[in-house]
Formats: structure tokens, sequence, C-alpha cells
């Protein structure tokens, strides 16, 4: 069975929209992982970390299409290149899919993920994705938290987390760190 990672920046209050500031993000404060705090290259140290166990990403429509403008020809990406690639869209259409840049399905539905993750192989990392990540969230179907906490409140924007009433999650810290700026870095795994 395939472990489905969440890997992510966020928020005090659980915002994990627009946090590059790239294209497609247009959350008024978007950019904020970079904006008004102090640089500690320890703090991202989880994103190279996660990189050996990382066989595959995934990504909504949404985020396949502004990480496939960047990522491909991107150097600080250039380890994600080649890696196997899965966009779950009900809409995007084949021929919407960037050339060489590694292996690319499209998954259709919530069940199309299940399957996948039924397989063989490593661990699929989503990234970014926020509807997606609350949609595999709320069937039960991701595995594994890397989250990157951000002392800031933005006040709106998309959540990790949906407000849908449903049962009890309980999760187990892995592992936990505190940096000098601020940013605390948590890493669950969803009890089963």
């Amino acid at each position: 069975m395939r472990k489905l990672v969440y890997t992510g920046f966020m928020s005090l209050d659980g915002v994990v929209d627009s946090p590059g500031g790239g294209p497609g993000e247009e959350h008024r404060s978007g950019g904020w992982v970079f904006k008004d705090l102090e640089f500690v290259e320890e703090a991202w140290s989880l994103k190279g970390e996660e990189l050996a166990d990382t066989t595959a990403l995934m990504f909504g429509r949404r985020s396949y299409e502004a990480f496939a403008s960047v990522w491909p020809g991107s150097e600080d990406h250039a380890d994600y290149r080649d890696l196997p690639k899965y966009v779950v869209s009900s809409t995007l259409s084949e021929d919407a899919l960037v050339d060489g840049w590694g292996p690319t399905t499209i998954l259709r539905s919530t069940e199309d993920v299940a399957a996948l993750k039924e397989g063989e192989g490593g661990s699929v990392f989503i990234h970014g994705s926020a509807e997606l990540a609350r949609r595999l969230s709320d069937a039960g179907l991701i595995d594994q938290y890397n989250l990157l906490m951000f002392p800031v409140l933005l006040g709106a924007g998309k959540s990790l987390f949906g407000r849908a009433d449903r049962d009890k999650q309980m999760l187990a810290l892995r592992e936990s760190a505190t940096y000098s700026n601020g940013i605390a870095k948590l890493v669950y795994d969803v009890r089963r």
C-alpha cells in the first residue's frame, strides 16, 4: 500500500492559500512565507528531507497548472522533474499535460486516488492543492501531514481542513521542531 502525504505551509490560523505569491496565487497576503520573516535556513530543511521519501507527486488541477508553468524549468525543483505526477481532476484534458516533466496521469475521482494507494510503490506527496487535500482528508485517504506552521494570522483564505461534520481523526506527532524565526515544523501520522 502506498502512503499519501500532504506537505505544505500553513498560517497559525490554518490558511494555506498563496504562500509563495506566484502566478495563480491571488490572496491579498500572497507570498506570506517570505514576507516580514527572517530567513532561517534550517527552518526549510523539511523540504529537502521529504525528497528522500517522495516517489511521486500529486496535485489538484489548479495547483498542477500553476506549478507546471514554473517547476519544469526551475533548478530549485529539478529533483522533482522526472518523478511521476498524478493530477486529480474531472476537467483536465490529456492534451493540457506538460511535456518533459515526468510521466503524468490524470485521476478523475477520489476513488481513483484510493485505488492508487492500494497499488505498489512508495510515498506520494501532495503539494499545494488545498481543495484536493480537504477532499482526501475527509475521505480518510491522507496518511501523514508534513507542515511548516508560520507565525502569521491571515484571517481568510483556503484552509487545509474542512468544516464538515465528520468523525474525530486522531494524529500522532512523529516529529517537531521550532526555529528562531517562529516557524514550527510539525509532522503527524494519521492514526488508523
